[in-house]
């Protein structure tokens, strides 16, 4: 490979590294204002459970902090163990969670203990429940409809009178953020589309993920174009191509994860660690293993020795 594609990958796995960083700035601080704005009404609930799918558990306490579970079969015993972990900070969640899973966990919970009817489908039923005219729905220019309808009719409302009436103001505002978050995650995937553009031209398609029930690659023309099976479909394949699209399934941090990675994978100097990495620990193991073999030899010999001149 000549030096100068290795700097073009060189420059596009940077690129992946930093675009990866200001997302997880981006949502954190949009997690942060999420929890700022509805921290009383978490507290007045008393907290709330957000996931409870075995093994997986995601929970918020009255002080705002998170309980996450998971279940892992310890290799030792052969039983299964479950691991509780206190999630102190946004910054710490949006590393483990796909912020936008975490507002629909948000919705979901809300719902629930409101004992409101099925999630709404259409945007239509979204501004029935908020109580939003649709006068008040025509964004002007420039401006994100989700973003201002939310934010006008939080402004109106007075505090809530009990737990349903808070439950139902969070599930509105948690389905919006959602709504916003994804939003915010296809223009970071599409700025890196732009930036990407001059150095895919020359590196050509790039495979990323290929597995049995998905396939993503980076594109020439700098795109991203993904191939999945969805959980809830007939087990057909969708093409993903534009970013609305992919963020419905990837977590943009784990793109330019699994990007950096395969790029790493495939061209090893880039990043020292992963060239034979693994075939190296072995030598040095059997490089110790022959020295203590040299060792126990030499005291063999010596020993074989001293019984000879004590027999002499």
């Amino acid at each position: 490979m000549d030096t100068s594609q290795k700097d073009l990958l060189g420059e596009l796995a940077a690129d992946a590294a930093l675009e990866r960083s200001d997302f997880l700035i981006t949502a954190t601080e949009q997690l942060r204002r999420f929890l700022d704005a509805n921290g009383d009404r978490i507290r007045a609930l008393g907290g709330l459970t957000l996931i409870d799918d075995d093994p997986d558990f995601l929970s918020i306490a009255p002080d705002l902090s998170f309980r996450s579970r998971n279940r892992y079969l310890d290799d030792d015993t052969g039983e299964w163990v479950s691991d509780t972990e206190v999630i102190e900070s946004a910054a710490e969640l949006v590393e483990l969670y796909n912020p936008a899973d975490v507002y629909a966990a948000f919705a979901e919970a809300a719902r629930e203990a409101a004992g409101m009817a099925p999630e709404p489908t259409a945007a239509g039923d979204l501004l029935d429940v908020a109580g939003i005219a649709p006068s008040e729905t025509v964004p002007l220019p420039g401006e994100d409809l989700y973003a201002e309808a939310a934010d006008t009719w939080a402004a109106n409302q007075e505090p809530p009178s009990d737990e349903e009436a808070a439950a139902r103001r969070l599930y509105d505002l948690a389905l919006s953020f959602q709504e916003r978050s994804q939003s915010t995650e296809a223009r970071l995937v599409e700025d890196f589309e732009v930036a990407a553009g001059r150095l895919t031209a020359t590196l050509g398609d790039f495979i990323v993920v290929d597995d049995d029930d998905e396939r993503l690659t980076l594109e020439a023309s700098g795109g991203f174009r993904a191939e999945v099976v969805p959980e809830d479909g007939e087990g057909e394949w969708r093409t993903l191509s534009r970013a609305e699209e992919l963020v419905e399934f990837y977590d943009p941090t784990d793109v330019f994860g699994d990007l950096a990675d395969a790029l790493a994978e495939a061209y090893p100097a880039l990043a020292p660690e992963y060239e034979g990495s693994e075939d190296a620990a072995a030598d040095e193991d059997r490089e110790d293993g022959e020295d203590v073999e040299d060792v126990e030899d030499v005291e063999d010999v010596e020993d074989a020795g001293a019984e000879g001149r004590d027999r002499a």
